[in-house]
């Protein structure tokens, strides 16, 4: 996309990422920068995101509206010949609500883009320096929460999910901590790191590392009710200070760069 071509009317439903304005994707700037409205969930979505759109934009914040309310005002305005932004935090495929809204603007015949953004179980393995996926340990990771307003389904329930011992990410779950532990440790050891990280991104971040037995009391202790993310997994064993003292273990190296691996596209000695 080029910064100097306008911008079609449609609606770009962009991720916002977890916070952090400096890790939004190149082209998320670009149509912030260029849009002519941007209807963002405001709760969600730190005011320093927007510090790069038109001052001229129209800017409209939707965490105290409904669908029914959202919908109308994404319609009206391309169909008024404007470009239209939709801001989710993170990623726009997890936990964000927007099937309805494609499906809706697909019924009303209203163009509409997706632009990926990172989500907060990407910022949080960069926050503590470790891999979810560590050769010989863990090479899976789960994506889930627990039910709520929004039921999980029975096959996907988390003590289900749990059995596989794999890196899981709990998301929207912190005012149900004390059952998800309870859930986790019918498969998890008691001393199963877990790092429950809080508004990953935002200027009040928190990152707090301990064992999956200390996970609710410590959720507790410090509020961390609200935008938090839960990771459970051996493989922050091998986190990096200052999370965790652990050192990574390098008999457990993937084969990738391993001196003995033959690569794909391996200089063959006989050629020039």
């Amino acid at each position: 996309m080029s910064i100097e071509s306008p911008l079609s009317p449609a609606v770009y439903i962009v991720g916002a990422g977890p916070g952090d304005p400096d890790l939004l994707t190149v082209k998320a700037q670009k149509l912030l920068a260029k849009a002519d409205v941007i209807v963002f969930a405001d709760s969600l979505v730190p005011p320093q995101i927007l510090d790069g759109v038109r001052p001229d934009a129209e800017v409209i914040p939707t965490a105290e509206k409904t669908l029914e309310e959202i919908l109308p005002i994404l319609i009206d305005r391309v169909r008024s010949s404007k470009s239209v932004v939709r801001l989710h935090s993170g990623d726009p495929c997890l936990y964000s609500a927007i099937q309805e809204q494609m499906q809706a603007l697909f019924d009303a015949d209203i163009p509409f883009e997706i632009v990926p953004g990172i989500s907060a179980y990407q910022l949080a393995a960069a926050r503590l320096r470790v891999e979810f996926t560590v050769p010989g340990l863990v090479q899976s990771i789960i994506l889930t929460r627990m039910s709520g307003r929004t039921q999980v389904p029975d096959a996907e329930e988390l003590s289900s999910l749990a059995a596989h011992r794999s890196t899981l990410c709990l998301y929207l779950s912190a005012r149900h901590v004390e059952t998800a532990q309870q859930k986790l440790l019918q498969h998890y050891p008691t001393d199963m790191p877990v790092a429950i990280c809080f508004r990953l991104g935002w200027e009040d971040e928190k990152i707090r590392l301990v064992p999956l037995s200390q996970m609710a009391e410590a959720t507790q202790k410090e509020n961390l009710l609200r935008t938090t993310l839960y990771v459970i997994s051996p493989a922050l064993n091998a986190a990096t200070v200052p999370y965790s003292s652990h050192g990574i273990n390098l008999e457990a190296r993937s084969r990738l760069y391993d001196p003995g691996h033959d690569r794909l596209f391996k200089r063959n000695s006989d050629c020039p």
